[in-house]
């Protein structure tokens, strides 16, 4: 039973979000060596990866993958080519720098994605990722996956076999 002398809110409240945000990290912490370990080193924070193929004639973009790294993790957040560009090799050349961005300057191991079904999954099981955890009906009638890939030489191998873009 809820004690009464607490009051439920639903707004949404920035600084809340912040200070649960902090005490559930702390509690974490508290509750795992590898995550008390974390902190103070450059790994204990997310930070921003991205990644633009932008056309050389007019600035426009064509092109991107806007992820984060955090604990020897790549996350890819978003990856998108325009419609005029796919099939190119673009979007495998967006993620292999990404990849090597992230395992050359961060120090990363693995990367993880999400992606729906009539997005990307085979795409990025070409790319090497391997699903990990299927959500069914997420959101009703659409399929959501989980893909993930150690990094390493075998994700640095698109990088150095890379093509020209075509013009």
């Amino acid at each position: 039973m809820v004690c009464r002398m607490f009051r439920l809110e639903t707004e949404v409240d920035k600084a809340r979000r912040d200070l649960l945000r902090a005490r559930l990290r702390d509690a974490n912490r508290a509750a795992s060596p590898v995550l008390r370990a974390l902190r103070g080193t450059p790994d204990e924070r997310d930070v921003p990866l991205h990644v633009w193929a932008v056309n050389d004639r007019d600035d426009d973009l064509v092109g991107g993958l806007v992820g984060h790294t955090w604990a020897t993790w790549l996350h890819v957040t978003y990856l998108w080519v325009d419609e005029r560009h796919r099939g190119r090799g673009l979007g495998a050349r967006l993620l292999a720098q990404a990849e090597h961005l992230a395992t050359t300057s961060r120090g990363c191991r693995s990367a993880r994605l999400e992606t729906w079904d009539f997005q990307a999954p085979r795409f990025y099981e070409k790319q090497g990722y391997e699903v990990v955890c299927v959500v069914p009906d997420y959101p009703p009638g659409i399929t959501e996956y989980t893909l993930t890939k150690r990094l390493g030489p075998d994700g640095r191998r698109l990088l150095a076999g890379r093509r020209r873009p075509r013009r």
